[in-house]
């Protein structure tokens, strides 16, 4: 004997369908991931790009993130770094108050040109300023720009990730 199974129609699916995938991205929407499961780090990466040479960084865009920084690290990869996103371009300075790694900060314009990098050495309440309005600032450990000859008037490229 077979049996046949009851016709179902198209139009009874996509409702069906278009329910679990709003669950789906109600689920998403609502998910925490608490900072020790990441690490404390910031949820996105970006590559900044200066000719042959990368930055593979954590990005800091939240007031928060921020704050927070590179501080209380005690190590930072040879190619890695932090690059914070401002709103708005203006002049920025930063300080190395709980920062116990040597860095370099390179500011960035809005057309993602260097205006200046600073040496800034760790547990520094110095402020270390920008020559002009930066939209971004990028860290990396001291000496990082010099030894590839990057500096003043250098082009990045940004690239998103996650």
């Amino acid at each position: 004997m077979t049996r046949r199974l009851p016709a179902v129609r198209l139009s009874h699916l996509v409702p069906l369908a278009a329910l679990v995938w709003a669950l789906g991205l109600a689920a998403l929407a609502s998910a925490e991931v608490s900072p020790e499961g990441a690490s404390a780090r910031p949820a996105g990466t970006a590559l900044v790009i200066f000719g042959a040479d990368t930055v593979v960084a954590e990005v800091a865009q939240t007031p928060e993130e921020r704050q927070q920084g590179l501080m209380y690290r005690e190590h930072l990869d040879e190619n890695a770094g932090m690059l914070f996103v401002f709103d708005r371009a203006e002049e920025r300075s930063f300080w190395m108050q709980n920062t116990y790694i040597p860095l370099d900060i390179a500011y960035l314009d809005s057309s993602m040109r260097i205006i200046n990098i600073v040496a800034m050495e760790p547990l520094s309440t110095e402020l270390y300023e920008s020559e002009g309005p930066a939209l971004f600032a990028l860290e990396t450990n001291q000496g990082w720009f010099e030894a590839r000859g990057i500096g003043p008037g250098a082009q990045a490229i940004i690239e998103f990730g996650r």
